[in-house]
């Protein structure tokens, strides 16, 4: 072997420790800022994909292991704003090797929501292990964070929500859904009308197996005078639409007239919800 050879492999053997040094120090600093990362990242990530209609507000903690106040809002730039009493906390873990999302709040989560997460390059998706009982109830006037029309009705009651067979998945900045997401409307009353309660409703979201990414809207009335009903759709582009009607049981036209002109446009005793 030469010198100059041997110079070489003298020269280059201090520059491999050096090298897997570096190396280390980096693979340990990414891990550190995943294992560390700020729950207001989590915050920036639900803001975006509800449209800024869900936020999560005062996030303290980590993306694994944290807690914020939910809350309700118009959308970009809107005044109204409604938020849940106390925090929400969430915590990762892992089911076998499954990542499970657990979520706590006990003024309206049903003891511990567990979702099983799935996530990809580019996607997310959230599996809800199938349940008999209801998942949350919140009051159903948290609905006057999102404006107009339901700043005007100040609701009373509440909103229960419960599920069947329920996949949540998120991809291309898009939410596509499978199986069954149902919202019951409990006893619900309003400022703008002196009958009190109204009545029970049950609005449900059903993903549709024949056409991925649309779902389908179906709103009923479970008892009361106010009657409700009507079916849209939420397709490409979460583009929603939906085509119903209100109307007031037999003896109660005078006493639900003004609610009537406020949530839709009167056709005789109707009064028409027309939506996208």
């Amino acid at each position: 072997m030469t010198r100059r050879s041997t110079r070489k492999l003298a020269s280059a053997e201090p520059r491999l420790p050096r090298r897997w040094a570096l190396g280390g120090a980096l693979v340990g600093g990414l891990v550190g800022l995943v294992l560390c990362a700020p729950a207001r990242w989590l915050a920036q990530g639900l803001a975006q994909s509800s449209g800024e209609h869900l936020l999560l507000a005062d996030a303290s903690g980590s993306v694994w292991n944290g807690s914020g106040v939910l809350v309700l809002q118009g959308g970009p730039g809107s005044r109204d704003a409604a938020s849940l009493p106390g925090r929400l906390s969430w915590s990762v873990g892992l089911d076998g090797w499954q990542p499970v999302l657990r979520l706590r709040q006990d003024c309206c989560i049903n003891d511990t929501l567990s979702l099983r997460v799935q996530p990809g390059w580019g996607r997310l998706r959230l599996d809800l292990p199938a349940q008999d009982q209801w998942l949350a109830r919140v009051p159903a006037a948290w609905l006057g964070g999102l404006g107009t029309p339901w700043n005007t009705l100040q609701l009373s009651g509440s909103l229960r929500l419960s599920a069947r067979q329920l996949s949540l998945q998120y991809q291309g900045g898009q939410w596509q859904q499978q199986g069954q997401l149902d919202f019951e409307l409990v006893n619900i009353g309003s400022r703008v009308s002196t009958l009190a309660p109204l009545g029970s409703y049950k609005l449900s979201l059903v993903g549709d197996a024949q056409k991925p990414g649309l779902t389908r809207i179906e709103l009923q009335t479970l008892d009361g005078a106010l009657q409700l009903q009507g079916q849209g759709r939420v397709g490409e582009g979460q583009r929603l639409q939906f085509q119903g009607e209100a109307s007031a049981a037999t003896g109660r036209e005078t006493a639900l007239n003004n609610l009537l002109n406020i949530i839709g446009r009167r056709q005789g005793a109707r009064s028409v919800i027309t939506i996208g």
